[in-house]
């Protein structure tokens, strides 16, 4: 037969020298294997080799700490201080803070070295989860347990004046409150405050008044905090409560005035103490403007006549000219009478539905109250109410 034998070249010898390339001869490949074999060799030798160096800086770290599991740990570690730290430092605790941001806070302040060492503890204590909102007295250079555990222990290092404002007071109310309080506030300080709508940092809609604006609630007082400052952080929880409920635009949606929501959710709150009446109350005094009807409601009498802890008033008060008078005057009074709470707030704008006009209160133990949707049944109720009155001297 013609042609090369396969000693003398293969179908791959042709292929390289149609493309311009020396055939390899059996030798050369056999070379080239020797090579390749010696690179992969080397390679694994150069791992090897890696390897035991990393392993001889950890033995070595080992040996030289002495200690083979606290070493190993301790190269990876968080920085942290030891003990119980020196001297006083404030700590704001904001509502919702989570636990990396509070860490963040500790280390900016100088109470711990590192956020990360008072993220593991935290992470490692579910009574981390218990951290409160506040302000808090802690110290320099503290170990980030110890941090801790002065956090969780509030009565020693929530040490701030605290000021609560309860529901339903009045402005001149909440005016005696921080006069009378921790404050030490010149005479007059709060009153001189509350004039000066424009420095409060009340909603447009508030026309200047502070007057159902000064949020109820029990606020910490910040250093050197005056009566301005006091004001402020009850005006700001108070756009907190209302931009989380949308109060503006679901008020706007359902065709009323948002001052006029809080006028009428500072009403709902003079008028009843049981939230599942709030609404009720709320459907009430819409339905009564609606018809063009007298509010005629006693709370607002004794916005302008003051408390006098009594349920009823009298003739003599029901004839006072004040514009706050709905037995003399239609419509709402010109501002809120209180300072309402969110519930009363969110009931003025999402009144029940129904046909009542009318409401009193039957039992004041329980707070029951009693609508009726006719002056008939309204009477009915009076009545009801009197009888209670009459077997309680002196409650009504």
């Amino acid at each position: 037969m013609n042609g090369p034998s396969l000693d003398e070249h293969t179908d791959e010898d042709d292929l390289g020298a149609g493309l311009g390339l020396r055939p390899e001869s059996r030798v050369d490949r056999r070379a080239n294997r020797r090579k390749a074999r010696g690179r992969r060799a080397f390679g694994c030798f150069a791992g090897l080799i890696s390897l035991l160096v990393v392993g001889a800086l950890v033995a070595g770290a080992v040996v030289g700490f002495g200690k083979g599991k606290d070493a190993l740990e301790g190269l990876f570690s968080a920085p942290d201080y030891e003990g119980a730290g020196t001297g006083t430092v404030v700590v704001e605790i904001t509502k919702g803070q989570a636990t990396a941001s509070i860490a963040d806070t500790l280390e900016k302040k100088e109470v711990v070295k590192s956020a990360r060492a008072f993220e593991r503890v935290a992470r490692d204590d579910p009574r981390s989860l218990q951290i409160q909102a506040a302000t808090y007295t802690l110290r320099k250079h503290m170990s980030a347990k110890a941090a801790l555990e002065l956090m969780l222990n509030t009565a020693e290092s929530v040490k701030v004046a605290r000021i609560s404002i309860p529901p339903g007071r009045t402005k001149a109310e909440v005016a005696m409150i921080l006069q009378n309080s921790k404050l030490k506030l010149p005479a007059g300080a709060a009153a001189t405050a509350l004039g000066n709508g424009k420095a409060l940092g009340l909603p447009a809609y508030a026309k200047g008044n502070p007057e159902g604006f000064l949020f109820p609630g029990t606020y910490d007082v910040p250093k050197n905090a005056n009566a301005y400052t006091m004001i402020k952080l009850m005006t700001a929880q108070y756009a907190k409560t209302a931009g989380s409920m949308d109060l503006v635009n679901t008020a706007q949606r359902k065709k009323l005035d948002p001052y006029q929501a809080v006028i009428v959710a500072s009403i709902i709150g003079a008028e009843t103490n049981r939230q599942e009446d709030y609404a009720k109350v709320a459907r009430v005094i819409y339905n009564r403007l609606a018809r063009g009807m007298k509010l005629q409601m006693d709370s607002t009498i004794h916005y302008v006549v003051g408390r006098d802890g009594g349920v009823f008033t009298t003739s003599e008060q029901r004839k006072n000219p004040s514009p706050y008078n709905t037995y003399v005057h239609k419509d709402l009074p010109p501002t809120p009478i209180n300072s309402p709470t969110r519930e009363q707030l969110r009931a003025a704008i999402n009144p029940a539905q129904g046909s009542w006009l009318y409401f009193t209160l039957v039992d004041l133990d329980t707070g029951e109250t009693a609508f009726a949707s006719t002056l008939e049944e309204h009477n009915k109720n009076v009545a009801k109410l009197q009888t209670w009155c009459a077997a309680h001297k002196g409650r009504c």
